[in-house]
This record gives structure tokens, C-alpha cells and sequence, in this order.
């Protein structure tokens, strides 16, 4: 949807309109759970083994694939990996990078947890496993050794589709594994927003900032699946996850999630496992959240007016918030209307620099040739405004797999190799230090080292499926 055609005060009063003939017909709550992120013990819970459709929640464990897949040195979080044609042609919220663009799993994995992009984590799949089949054997693989339950997966973003289904309680045994089994890459999920060469991209988790401890993790939305999120908060070293599913509004969503996370710090132990939950069985439920709407109007919502939603949305908040528990109000908490500022983590496309080693891409299917020598590295026009039916020049534009491939970029001059995020004081300091232009070197802007030009890279026109 062009911008400017809907006002933020329009979208807003569409949003709200949703969450009024929702609430109208919603007598039960969707399913909630609560547990501590140490003891794997849950404290509330609400329908938390029903199946549902986890939407963009998926990347959690599409980030906990590739991550197991650097630990058992498959690759590392330096290796570039290449956007395909079939990556690029995926749906919005997507970053619209050209087919040919390298991007170091580094980057990629920050772009997944901030932006959501559904061309990224299709480039993540392709690169770890060959392809989207092969990448979801390996997350549902990852989900037996895990001890999923209702999860199945079929593609790593989160698009719509009838059999990918996961459950509360399959979400925050993702979440509380990837604390668990890769501390030192739990950063990735509290980022505030990452800057792609000026370009600032926010974090569509509306807790980040606005509810105290708040530190992570993802969000997600399609029209079946309604706003769902998977939330993470730290008070005196005490940490929850916080799961909600199906949310009529963003805002809805988030708050009920910050009156479930003070609830829970309130109590002590747990009454169970996460493992002990009894599976309930049976279908995913669908959501009515988009009401015959157009999904891009009400994904646009949660992407750019959360600020203008949050007084109205609260008018009708106690109808969810009774609805998911009568005895949740006297933990309210009030989250802030104004938007958090945070300092951008800086990321780019293009390997780092000095990378010898192996470029990854999508394993090699008829059709496909080399990457010509004169592709563009990325998309300036909008992505996605025409559904981004493919064309035979780009299939023929997607590159073979390098897998034994060596490439020696030159590096940028006067620039350091960029470093993981770690916390905004190193952000800030790697900010500073790399204030000069960048360089990139070669025609197809590939090799370089730096960000890309100016251009916009990221779409904001979700499809009638897109995932948040």
C-alpha cells in the first residue's frame, strides 16, 4: 500500500474497530502462559498446549537451528550468505535485498529478530540447510530433541500456511532454550533497532522500553494467527517468559502480556513443568483478526502508529484482560504511550571484511546459473507492491551454491571489521569509530564490506498472509 493513501489516525480507528467486533465475539481468551525461564516451571496458563499459528514466533526457532548449526561448525556467524530469487520473492515484511546480495549470518540473525523479514530467513534457511524442505526437517529435528509437542514447521518464517502450527507451550520451550543453550547470543533478541546505513529499523516489540526489564524476544502476526508474542523480562535476576497468542490489536497484545509478566513475579513456584502440560489436541483455531480488512492496513498498525493506538486500544483493554484471567487486574500496569529511544545497532550487507572462507547459498536445482557479473545487490524500489511475481531473468539470477567456494573481498578502507552486538555502550563506541563513509568495491556492490547505498532496502506493505 502506497504511503500517505491511509492516515495513522485511520489505521488506528480500523484497528480499533477490529478489536471491538473481536472482543464482541471472543468469549474465550486465547492462549497465555507464564513460566520461569530457569526452572521451566509454569506459573500461569491459559490453553497452553492448543495448537495455533505461530506466525513470525517461528524465527525463534529458525535462529536456534542456525545457531546449533554454528556450534556444531557448519558455519559462523562471519559466513555470508546469498539472497536467492525464490528468497526474494517471498512476501512482506521483508528487506528486499536483489538476488545475489550477501549478508553475513551476523546480520541476518539481527535483521531477523528486528525487522522480521521473510526474504532473510528464507537466505538463513538456504544457507544452513540447501533449501526451505531441507531447513524445516532440521527445525523439526531441533523440535523432537527439544521435546515440542504440537509444533510443526514447514517453512522458516512463519507464512501462513495449514500445517504449521506450534502451541504456547512449544514457544517458550524455544525461547527458554535458546537463553539456555546460547547465552552469549541472547543480545540478538533485545535489540531496539538496527541502522542499515542510516536507514532505522525498529523493533516491533512494544515491550522493549516500555515495560521495566523487558528484554526480549519476538513478534509476530498474519490474519489466522491474530498478533502473537513471546516476551522475556528480568527483575532482580529473576527471569520470565511470557507467551500470548491470537491478540485482537499490537497493543492489546503487549499490554496483556506486561499484566501477565506482573502477575507472575508476584507469585513464587510453579505448578508443573512446562513439560507436564497436558496436550489438548484437535486443530488450530483460526483468528478473525483482520475482519475482511487488508492485512498491510492492520500490519501497518503495529509498524507505525503503536504510539496513536495505545490510548484507544485502552479502552477496551479489560475485555481481554478478563477475559484471560479474572484475576489479573490487580496487577495492571500502564505501559508508557511514547516511543523508547534506543541507540541502532549497525549492521550491512556484504561480507566482512577480509572473509576468505566459504560463501553459502541455496543448493544448486536446474535452472539456476551463476550470479551475473553486473547484478545489483539490492532492491531500491518497494518490495513487494506488486506481490513480486517472479520473472524468468530472476530465476536465472539466482546464484548456484558456493559451498566449496573461496572468495577474497578486498576490505574496505578505513574500516574495522565490524563486532557483534553486545550492549548499546559498545554499539555506541563501534558507531563512532565508523563514522566515514563506506567503500564498496566492485560493480555489483556485493564485495563490499560497507552498507549498501541508500535505497529502501526494507518493505512495510504486508500481503494479505504476511508475517510480522
Amino acid at each position: 500500500m502506497p504511503s500517505g493513501v491511509w492516515s495513522v489516525g485511520q489505521r488506528a480507528a480500523l484497528a480499533f474497530a477490529g478489536f471491538l467486533a473481536f472482543s464482541a465475539g471472543a468469549a474465550r481468551a486465547t492462549p497465555y502462559l507464564v513460566a520461569d525461564a530457569e526452572s521451566g516451571q509454569v506459573l500461569i496458563e491459559n490453553e497452553a498446549t492448543a495448537a495455533w499459528y505461530p506466525a513470525s514466533l517461528t524465527k525463534l526457532m529458525t535462529v536456534y537451528v542456525a545457531l546449533d548449526a554454528v556450534r556444531a561448525g557448519k558455519l559462523t556467524m562471519d559466513t555470508p550468505l546469498v539472497m536467492s530469487a525464490r528468497a526474494a520473492r517471498m512476501q512482506p515484511s521483508k528487506m528486499g535485498f536483489r538476488p545475489g546480495t550477501e549478508v553475513t549470518l551476523d546480520n541476518a540473525l539481527k535483521m531477523l529478530m528486528v525487522k522480521s523479514p521473510n526474504d532473510v530467513a528464507v537466505m538463513v534457511a538456504e544457507g544452513v540447510s540447501g533449501s526451505i524442505e531441507a531447513f524445516a526437517d532440521d527445525m523439526n529435528a531441533a523440535g523432537e530433541k527439544l521435546g515440542l509437542h504440537e509444533s510443526h514447521f514447514v517453512n522458516p518464517n512463519g507464512l501462513h500456511d495449514p500445517g504449521h502450527v506450534s502451541s504456547a507451550r512449544d514457544m517458550a520451550i524455544i525461547a527458554r532454550a535458546l537463553l539456555h543453550d546460547f547465552p552469549d547470543h541472547a543480545d540478538l533478541f533485545n535489540i531496539g533497532a538496527l541502522d542499515l546505513n542510516g536507514q532505522i529499523i525498529r523493533n516491533h516489540n512494544g515491550l522493549l522500553g516500555r515495560y521495566p526489564g523487558a528484554d526480549g524476544m519476538k513478534t509476530g502476526f498474519t490474519c489466522p494467527a491474530g498478533w502473537n508474542l513471546v516476551a522475556t523480562a528480568n527483575h532482580y535476576g529473576r527471569r520470565l517468559i511470557t507467551v500470548v497468542l491470537g491478540g485482537p490489536s499490537p497493543n492489546l497484545r503487549n499490554q496483556e502480556a506486561a499484566d501477565l509478566f506482573e502477575r507472575g513475579f508476584a507469585m513464587g513456584g510453579g505448578s508443573g513443568s512446562l513439560d507436564s502440560l497436558p496436550s489438548t489436541g484437535g486443530g488450530p483455531t483460526r483468528s478473525d483478526v483482520c475482519f475482511h480488512r487488508h492485512a498491510a492496513v492492520m500490519a501497518e498498525v503495529e509498524e507505525e502508529s503503536a504510539a496513536a493506538t495505545q490510548t484507544s486500544a485502552a479502552k477496551g483493554r479489560g475485555v481481554v484482560v478478563a477475559a484471560a484471567s479474572a484475576s489479573a487486574a490487580p496487577y495492571h500496569v500502564e505501559l508508557s504511550n511514547q516511543r523508547p529511544q534506543f541507540v541502532p545497532v549497525r549492521v550491512f550487507i556484504g561480507p566482512a571484511p577480509g572473509w576468505t572462507g566459504p560463501v553459502l547459498a541455496a543448493r544448486p536445482t536446474p535452472g539456476n546459473a551463476s550470479l551475473p557479473a553486473d547484478a545489483k545487490a539490492y532492491s531500491p524500489e518497494k518490495s513487494g507492491a506488486a506481490g513480486e511475481a517472479a520473472s524468468a531473468s530472476d530465476e536465472q539470477s539466482a546464484p548456484a551454491v558456493l559451498k566449496a567456494a573461496v572468495r577474497t573481498p578486498p576490505a574496505a578502507a578505513g574500516h574495522a571489521k565490524p563486532t557483534r552486538h553486545r550492549a548499546h555502550a559498545k554499539s555506541i563506541k563501534h558507531m563512532a569509530a565508523t563514522k566515514e563513509p563506506a567503500k564498496v568495491a566492485g560493480k555489483s556492490g556485493i564485495e563490499g564490506s560497507a552498507p549498501a547505498p541508500k535505497g529502501n532496502t526494507a518493505s512495510k506493505e504486508p500481503k494479505a498472509n504476511s508475517s510480522e
